[in-house]
């Protein structure tokens, strides 16, 4: 049975990886896909998590999401056959093209090509962040904090790391607060009773 398992993960994470142009942020829509609405491995609220998470911490996206996923399906070896399936293609993918690259960077074919491929990846983008958003955007609260951070983004050139730990201190400070006014805070691990 765990064999079973740990052979869907790999190919589950294995076909994600080839067709997500764009990287990381443009798999967050096949993940989903793949892990929430099809396997049923995860709820979308856990996935969420994963991918706040994955995105506040160092390394690629992809693959810290994977880790995290396969880690959350079946522990270690989960991890291990989620990151291998989603790096194999890629990584492979990637040396194919380094190798053939100088041949076609000035093939017009080629160009015009990747010229439909990126506005595709902007609008898988924007779809994860739309999803994502669905989610993390729960109050006024949240709505300020996400319009807030939009907008120092665009206009401060501070590094993003700056905001997700601000982002963690504000979701801090606003329980406390709302709490402290008495208002009911639901936390989901006290909703699930831990």
């Amino acid at each position: 049975m765990k064999l079973k398992l740990y052979l869907d993960i790999f190919i589950t994470f294995f076909k994600i990886g080839p067709v997500t142009f764009g990287g990381g942020y443009a798999m967050i829509p096949l993940i989903e896909r793949e892990v929430v609405t099809k396997k049923k491995w995860m709820t979308i609220d856990d996935i969420s998590d994963l991918f706040a998470v994955s995105e506040s911490i160092p390394g690629a996206i992809a693959i810290n999401t994977a880790t995290f996923v396969g880690y959350r399906i079946a522990g270690i070896w989960g991890a291990i056959l989620a990151m291998v399936g989603i790096l194999i293609p890629t990584f492979s993918i990637i040396i194919l093209l380094s190798i053939t690259y100088m041949n076609f960077i000035n093939n017009p074919t080629m160009e015009a090509a990747f010229q439909g491929i990126r506005p595709a990846i902007v609008a898988l983008i924007g779809f994860a962040g739309y999803k994502i958003g669905q989610i993390a955007i729960i109050d006024k609260t949240t709505l300020i904090t996400a319009v807030i951070t939009v907008i120092l983004l665009l206009l401060l050139p501070i590094h993003p790391a700056f905001f997700i730990i601000s982002g963690a201190f504000v979701g801090i400070l606003s329980v406390i607060a709302k709490r402290k006014m008495g208002y009911l805070v639901q936390i989901k691990d006290q909703e699930k009773g831990g």
